[in-house]
């Protein structure tokens, strides 16, 4: 009987396969600049098109394999702050979220959400726009509506103390594809930015 590899074990010869890739090793020599405009195919190496692509592809290969032996693509996440800790699932941006992922992440938001306020009850509120590029500040009541939209929600934390961001992520459908709104509107997510009074997000 043949071996079922864990979500471990993928995570693990994932990463062997991209260092093999930027190390030139794997090509995929079908791949070539976009030909749509000679001026910007002459700036784009079309070695590192080939890297990227031979990557891509054995990526969505392990895709295949998870969801046909149904293999999570879970990783479970443990944050510490300010003496407080709460370990918590998120999927790895290298894999899929099988449906059994997301009743996981979904009967973990409230906990996430709670350990978030219970951080950020003096802090100022920022909604994340334009990929990141642009945030504004929003009031509880806009987080509210936020939240009652969000089927599941992830954490971050950039900076200490005084320059503490703690980022909570809410998102709808599928995390793989929230990522860079490439499922949108099926999928997506909103990130808010909590920061210490005055300051203003940086990540």
């Amino acid at each position: 009987m043949s071996r079922t590899y864990s979500t471990q074990d993928l995570l693990r010869i994932l990463a062997q396969e991209r260092q093999a890739c930027m190390n030139g090793q794997r090509l995929n020599l079908a791949a070539i600049p976009s030909g749509v405009n000679p001026l910007i195919d002459r700036f784009v190496n079309a070695d590192g098109i080939q890297r990227f692509t031979a990557y891509n592809d054995f990526r969505q290969t392990i895709h295949r394999y998870q969801q046909e032996h149904q293999i999570s693509g879970l990783v479970w996440e443990e944050i510490q702050i300010n003496g407080k800790s709460l370990r918590y699932p998120k999927v790895d941006d290298q894999l899929v979220s099988l449906a059994s992922d997301l009743r996981v992440l979904r009967s973990h938001k409230t906990t996430i959400v709670k350990f978030w306020r219970d951080l950020t009850p003096t802090m100022d509120l920022y909604l994340g726009l334009n990929s990141g590029k642009l945030h504004r500040s929003i009031s509880k009541p806009d987080l509210d509506r936020i939240l009652a939209r969000a089927e599941w929600a992830s954490l971050t934390q950039q900076g200490k103390a005084e320059t503490l961001e703690l980022i909570l992520q809410l998102g709808w459908g599928k995390p793989e594809e929230a990522l860079y709104r490439r499922g949108f509107p099926d999928s997506g997510s909103e990130y808010v930015h909590a920061v210490q009074p005055g300051n203003l997000p940086i990540g």
